[in-house]
């Protein structure tokens, strides 16, 4: 069925909310765009829903891997070695989950959100070692992590920054902020190519994309002033959110079953 003008508005105010969700969290707020896409703008089909959240998901990384660079805040040589490593777990992940039945990715999808938002609950550690460097230890530990969470990240669709930031930390002991602006390389790469198998089968939808992307530089705006606001509440509204995304999973596991 095709989109009318209201379709694209809510994509492009769905792609609003999840800017501003990002900018004021720093994470998961991109799982949200795939149900969004078939709930509210009214994408039918899971895959479309899927590849279309993907390639806006890796622009909006980008953008922000350019602030993080800017700032100094990547480690590259990690970045780079997990990333690389994780690009062909993501192709080979979206390669099966196009195999998949749409209602049955759903279902995984919906397991997927209930991870990230049970993510989000749990107590992070920011303690780390500023001054890592890549050595061959290193290199052997992030290579396996990255390919499984690029897998993982191609296989759902999503960015996967909650796999990424604390396998980062775990196989190099970096800083959580290190971590997180690392992270963005991988979720730029995997989402890059995750997008990239899917529009290959004509699975993206480039106006959608575009919406999306166009919403989420909104967000983002608004998103930098509200983030300083909440500053004293970062955890009360960070487990908020948090039960949002669990909601959001038993909604799309309910509509899936249906």
């Amino acid at each position: 069925m095709p989109l009318d003008v209201w379709s694209y508005l809510a994509a492009t105010a769905g792609g609003a909310l999840i800017g501003l969700l990002l900018a004021v969290f720093g994470g998961g707020g991109s799982v949200l765009a795939t149900p969004l896409l078939i709930y509210v703008v009214g994408v039918r089909d899971p895959h479309v829903a899927i590849g279309t959240s993907a390639a806006a998901v890796s622009l909006n990384a980008l953008v922000a891997l350019g602030g993080q660079a800017r700032a100094g805040q990547v480690k590259w040589p990690c970045a780079l070695v997990f990333g690389a490593a994780g690009l062909t777990g993501s192709l080979i992940g979206a390669e099966i989950a196009k195999q998949v039945d749409g209602h049955r990715l759903l279902l995984w999808f919906a397991a997927a959100m209930a991870l990230v938002g049970a993510s989000m609950l749990l107590p992070k550690k920011a303690e780390g070692d500023p001054a890592v460097r890549i050595n061959q230890t290193l290199v052997m530990r992030l290579a396996p992590l990255g390919l499984m969470t690029g897998l993982a990240a191609g296989f759902f669709g999503i960015g996967g920054g909650f796999l990424i930031v604390p396998g980062l930390m775990a196989a190099t002991g970096m800083t959580l902020a290190h971590a997180a602006a690392a992270s963005l390389v991988s979720v730029v790469l995997f989402g890059a190519a995750t997008s990239a198998s899917y529009a290959a089968s004509g699975l993206v939808n480039w106006p959608v994309f575009a919406a999306l992307v166009a919403g989420g530089g909104l967000g983002a705006l608004i998103g930098t002033p509200v983030a300083q606001r909440l500053k004293g509440h970062a955890r009360t509204a960070r487990r908020g959110f948090a039960f949002m995304v669990i909601a959001a999973a038993g909604y799309v596991a309910w509509r899936a079953t249906r």
